[in-house]
């Protein structure tokens, strides 16, 4: 990647570049060959990110005053961005098991009967839990939310990042009778950490509905893209497999040794059972703190600076995300610090 990095920026010419068709055949190889997962050319449209495609879809896809359904605890953004956008957060909490969580279908139902909204912000796999939804927990979702006229949009950049035995079943796997109503978003960014040279995808298989996006994207100036970007992510679906099989490798000895590290120093803090992602979401309830009380004692004795739980919204009051992404020495520190709490 860095070598086809030195090669574009030798070529010298940095003005407007064309859409390059080898990148988008790079990313349709690796998804087919990663995830069995066959995408169509014609599907694609490319943005800065993925935040600003969301943002864009809210507007195209609802009504100022809507509701737009988000699983709860989310990913901060997604609130972020419906609410700034004028639209209202229904939070669908995720039932908390011993195993990780799950989809209180129930109150789903519920929620898409009474409230009527007509979007869904799906993640998966799930910041923070790091849950990868099954492909029958995903027709489920999917049957209620097709009987009741909603949009279903899939943040999917954290597809390719899953433990050992693992397997990822995006919204594009389901049978195609729902497919008019599903977006997908993807990107290499977590994958092969680019997220500051900004590219990311959208998958819309409806005609009307990519059209409708790319409109969006031209009234607001999002048409344009960084040529660099591409030309990194496009390196690194080419050849980045065996480099990605080896940070995969690492990430589950990282997530393997900080679980047996942690139940051993700091045993009051559990760790939510996951299936994908470099992110430890962990429980610390038992320390009786509020969660500004929660970060000073981070801060200050465990001298920890962790995402904290209550920027996921209700549901992660009294837990930190720690980022298992890092070399051991970081962790070891982490868990040090942990201990010291209590």
């Amino acid at each position: 990647m860095q070598q086809a990095l030195h090669q574009r920026v030798d070529h010298g010419v940095f003005g407007y570049s064309e859409r390059d068709d080898a990148y988008y055949q790079a990313a349709i190889d690796w998804f087919a060959k990663r995830h069995d997962l066959p995408l169509r050319r014609e599907w694609f449209t490319s943005i800065e990110g993925v935040v600003p495609g969301l943002a864009m879809l809210i507007q195209l896809l609802s009504k100022p005053g809507d509701g737009v359904v988000v699983q709860g605890p989310y990913y901060g953004s997604f609130a972020k961005i419906v609410t700034m956008n004028g639209r209202e957060v229904l939070e669908d909490p995720l039932l908390e098991t011993p195993q990780g969580y799950r989809i209180d279908f129930d109150q789903l139902a519920a929620c898409l009967a009474q409230r009527k909204p007509p979007l869904l912000l799906l993640c998966n796999p799930h910041n923070p839990t790091g849950r990868c939804w099954r492909r029958d927990e995903l027709e489920r979702l999917m049957a209620l939310c097709h009987a009741h006229d909603v949009t279903v949009i899939s943040d999917e950049i954290w597809a390719d990042l899953l433990l050992p035995g693992e397997t990822f079943t995006s919204v594009l796997h389901l049978d195609e009778e729902y497919r008019e109503r599903v977006i997908a978003a993807t990107s290499a960014s977590k994958t092969f950490g680019l997220s500051s040279l900004r590219i990311s995808n959208f998958l819309i298989p409806n005609a009307r509905l990519r059209q409708g996006f790319v409109d969006r994207l031209n009234a607001h100036g999002l048409d344009v893209f960084n040529a660099l970007s591409m030309t990194a992510a496009t390196a690194a679906y080419q050849r980045g497999a065996a480099w990605l099989d080896e940070l995969l490798g690492y990430l589950a000895e990282n997530r393997r040794w900080f679980e047996r590290a942690l139940a051993a120093a700091a045993p009051w803090c559990s760790m939510t059972q996951a299936e994908g992602t470099y992110l430890a979401w962990l429980d610390c309830r038992a320390l009786g703190l509020n969660d500004a009380d929660l970060q000073q004692a981070l801060v200050a004795v465990a001298k920890l600076a962790p995402s904290m739980g209550s920027g996921f919204g209700p549901q992660g009051s009294g837990f930190i995300r720690i980022n298992l992404g890092c070399p051991r020495r970081y962790l070891e520190r982490a868990v040090e610090g942990l201990a010291r709490l209590k």
